[in-house]
């Protein structure tokens, strides 16, 4: 029986879609794809959690396009073909009553990079590589090949490569599509001044920056079904140095930004930060990033998830009754236990229901 004595273990009904709990699972690149196909790490680490009592597990940043990817190996739905492996993942997690969603990506100037363990190195076409896209001819990190400015052909096709997705993300079962605009790719890097120097319309203004990742956010919308929910993940800050002379992003502008995407129709928005550059100090410690939700919850209205070094079951329930989020997305201490949720519950006296399987348990 679900209680209503934790908030944590209340379910979140976000259109037609009822989450069962406020536990939810962060997507996490695991470099292990195949030509973007999950392969069975995915089905086993995906399905792990659905088990372990999450309410929503998204799938990691999954590529829009083969030149949108992070790395080779990473998780793609650029074609057809991809649809029916994802479905063998998202028609499991169901049976668990947990919802099954997909982050849709795109990795601009931080593409071509080899997986972590394998060195997270520049990846030159003759080793695998791309050339990648970024609105303006800036790097990452100095010294390192800078990406092609995007034409006004490339911004029409990463719109399409959207849509195309997002009609594929459909076919393949999923219930929630996360549009992933933040941690320094393609849509943060239109959104932050740090990378983006154009001339046009695209450039220069806040409300220019915005252009792009609205005009995806609203061409998502329109192939999602409106009964469908839709988030979008933002970097909330730059985390820039304030007495550098250069402009970078905001808490400021992400609240103006999440009141734009709450009117064209985006039901949550994700709040993380960072990742445009790549010495960034940022303080962390113990839910570091919650104030970014908390702000944006009350200062744009729109449904919020806190993220960040959120690791306990009273620190997850004391964000959720203080109304710093509506919900709690959770990465690494997943990784570390799958079964945080059925171990959250017991912790917090409330009893939910566990796979048949594990009764005894």
């Amino acid at each position: 029986m679900e209680s209503t004595q934790a908030k944590l273990f209340t379910s979140l009904k976000i259109k037609s879609v009822e989450i069962k709990n406020r536990v939810w699972v962060s997507p996490m690149c695991q470099y292990s794809s195949q030509n973007g196909h999950p392969t069975d790490w995915h089905f086993v680490h995906l399905g792990s959690r659905a088990v372990g009592g999450a309410g929503l597990v998204l799938v990691e940043a999954t590529a829009v396009s083969p030149e949108g990817r992070i790395s080779p190996d990473d998780s793609g739905i650029w074609s057809d073909d991809h649809i029916a492996s994802f479905r063998r993942i998202t028609d499991f997690v169901k049976t668990q009553k947990c919802v099954i969603g997909i982050q849709l990506a795109h990795a601009g100037r931080k593409g071509s990079t080899s997986a972590p363990w394998l060195g997270d190195k520049i990846l030159l076409e003759p080793e695998g590589g791309w050339k990648t896209l970024a609105p303006s001819p800036i790097s990452f990190k100095q010294g390192e090949i800078s990406p092609l400015e995007m034409t006004q052909d490339d911004l029409s096709k990463v719109i399409n490569d959207f849509e195309n997705a997002t009609v594929r993300s459909l076919k393949a079962g999923f219930q929630v599509i996360e549009i992933h605009m933040a941690h320094g790719y393609l849509m943060h890097g239109f959104l932050s001044p740090i990378s983006n120097r154009r001339g046009d319309s695209f450039g220069g203004s806040l409300e220019n920056r915005m252009r792009l990742p609205l005009q995806v956010a609203q061409s998502v919308r329109k192939k999602w079904p409106d009964e469908l929910p839709l988030f979008v993940r933002i970097s909330a800050t730059d985390w820039a140095d304030e007495s550098a002379t250069t402009l970078s992003w905001k808490l400021s502008d992400s609240i103006i930004f999440s009141r734009k995407l709450k009117e064209i129709g985006i039901d949550l928005v994700d709040c993380s930060s960072g990742g445009t550059l790549p010495n960034a100090e940022i303080p962390t410690g113990p839910g570091y990033q919650v104030p970014f939700s908390e702000a944006i919850r009350k200062e744009s209205g729109i449904l919020t998830a806190a993220v960040g070094m959120i690791t306990e079951p009273v620190q997850a329930e004391s964000i959720l009754l203080e109304k710093k989020a509506d919900a709690i997305f959770m990465a690494r201490e997943l990784l570390r236990d799958p079964y945080w949720p059925l171990h959250a519950a017991r912790k917090l006296g409330i009893k939910i229901l566990k796979p048949v399987q594990y009764g005894r348990s």
